[in-house]
């Protein structure tokens, strides 16, 4: 058996054997939008005791205890709600979690690389707060949803599929490599990542090589802004030879939420995508 799979079972292993003490006065903490997402998702909102500030979704997490933001969460805080589980993500939050772990908290990451990882995150946090049923219901209707996107998208030949840049940030310049699950997303809506070569799954890259790779579609998803998301896109030098800037073909009118947050809502942020791509409705 493969160190990771192990390592992977041993947790799953602890956390089952710590069920008996989640009953009625279960307490949760989410220290990340999307493992918020998920929680209430569950129908576990009522057992969240704290949440980071950038969880605003469902509605109701504004009346729940703030515990810092996402790169930030306060320690004391979270220690101070007596949280008998904290989810988390990875990357920017690992520090955070090791800080948690070595305070004797007990903490879950979700840190999906794609969709199939995102499913096995969900059924896990099921079985740890004993909503295993709604788990498995939840990603029924998820997987139900993505054959129908599947079958819509084979019908169209890989060389009519746009190129594609995704935007994550601008200074510097990050993207996604073929690692990621926002890949997956890109592929799943019928579209071509121009950055399918790079590696990590969260990357920089050079204006040149967006230059270069011409791509027929922009989406800039960290600004809901469209007209100044065109003006931002023209200013940078070269930019205006690119075939989405010269088709007028630059997106910034997608929820980011839908598609930076690995959740629930993965299946929108798809089908956004889609109509970008495709200039129509999914359904």
């Amino acid at each position: 058996m493969k160190p990771k799979v192990i390592e992977i079972s041993l947790l799953f292993i602890f956390f089952i054997f710590s069920l008996d003490l989640f009953g009625q006065d279960l307490r949760i903490v989410s220290i990340s939008p999307s493992t918020t997402e998920i929680i209430f998702a569950l129908g576990l909102g009522d057992f969240l005791v704290g949440v980071d500030s950038f969880s605003n979704y469902p509605p109701e997490t504004e009346k729940i205890e703030k515990v810092g933001t996402f790169s930030q969460p306060n320690l004391e805080k979270i220690i101070s709600l007596k949280p008998d589980i904290v989810f988390a993500t990875g990357l920017e939050q690992n520090p955070t979690v090791a800080r948690l772990k070595r305070a004797g908290l007990k903490v879950y990451t979700v840190d999906p690389a794609n969709i199939k990882e995102l499913f096995q995150n969900i059924l896990e946090i099921g079985k740890i707060t004993q909503r295993e049923r709604e788990a498995r219901k939840l990603i029924f209707k998820m997987s139900k949803d993505l054959s129908k996107i599947e079958r819509k998208i084979a019908n169209i030949e890989f060389s009519q599929r746009p190129k594609v840049f995704l935007e994550i940030w601008y200074s510097p310049l990050i993207t996604c490599g073929k690692n990621s699950y926002i890949d997956e997303m890109i592929s799943l809506a019928g579209g071509i990542n121009i950055a399918q070569n790079i590696k990590r799954k969260f990357s920089r890259i050079s204006q040149e090589l967006v230059i270069k790779e011409s791509p027929e579609i922009i989406i800039i998803s960290y600004m809901q802004n469209q007209e100044r998301a065109r003006e931002f896109v023209l200013s940078r030098y070269g930019w205006d030879s690119i075939t989405a800037v010269k088709k007028n073909r630059v997106y910034a009118d997608i929820n980011p939420d839908l598609i930076l947050r690995p959740g629930p809502r993965i299946i929108e942020g798809i089908k956004e995508l889609y109509k970008r791509f495709y200039g129509e409705n999914f359904d």
